[in-house]
This record gives C-alpha cells, sequence and structure tokens, in this order.
C-alpha cells in the first residue's frame, strides 16, 4: 500500500493487559491520534469546523490484529485515504519498527456532517486533497 502519512509511537506499559502485550482497544486510539495528527498537519481544525456546525465522524471501524506490540515497543501508524460517495476511507497499518512486522490493519470510514445532518462538503475535500 502506498502511504501519504505516518506517526511513530512507542508502547507505554499500562496500555498492556495481563498477557503483556498491547490491549486491543488501544491500537483504535493509536490509529485516531495518527489521523488527527495527518489532519491538523493539512489545516484542518476540528474546533473550527466544529463551531461551523460541521463535524466529521466516525461510522464504522475494522482492525485486523496480526503481531501482537508490547511494552516498550516502538511502531509507526502509516494510512491513506480516499474518497467513496460521502465516505472519507481511512486505511491504516501499525508496523513494528525494530522488524517492520505489520502489527495491525484499519480501515476507518468517517463522513461528514452539517448541523447534525449527512452532507457533502467540497471544502473538506479540497483541503484533504481528494
Amino acid at each position: 500500500m502506498e502511504y501519504i502519512f505516518e506517526e511513530k509511537f512507542k508502547v507505554r506499559d499500562y496500555e498492556c493487559d495481563l498477557q503483556g502485550i498491547v490491549n486491543n482497544a488501544n491500537y483504535q486510539h493509536y490509529m485516531e491520534h495518527a489521523r488527527h495528527e495527518y489532519i491538523q498537519t493539512l489545516g484542518v481544525s476540528f474546533s473550527k469546523l466544529h463551531d461551523e456546525g460541521i463535524d466529521l465522524v466516525v461510522v464504522r471501524v475494522d482492525i485486523r490484529f496480526k503481531n501482537s506490540l508490547r511494552s516498550g515497543d516502538e511502531f509507526v501508524c502509516k494510512l491513506n485515504i480516499k474518497k467513496e460517495a460521502l465516505k472519507y476511507v481511512f486505511y491504516q497499518d501499525i508496523y513494528r519498527i525494530s522488524d517492520n512486522k505489520l502489527c495491525a490493519r484499519g480501515v476507518v470510514e468517517s463522513v461528514a456532517t452539517k448541523d447534525g445532518q449527512l452532507c457533502a462538503n467540497e471544502e473538506i475535500d479540497r483541503q484533504l486533497g481528494l
């Protein structure tokens, strides 16, 4: 897959469960943080959009777990984005840096709403380069 953005992380002890591996819910946190960082690099402000009545909301998340991360592991979350009808679809992969193993593969679908109603938003499309 071709990626357009990546964000580096390091696993913190409290993100792990009793098995010593990262709890599954944390992978979604990592992916969300990477998406937000990517969008901010484009100059898109979630708070400014919200003040205008526009919200970008997640409507579906699918994460496939491949290899477990452990405390202290450094990893990178890479992403790409595509537009499918009214959806913004983020393709996100998490790789452990030490061995470049794929740890998780995610597909996150988001939509734009204006005053709570689903909408097409050409300005957001332009800002995201879509």
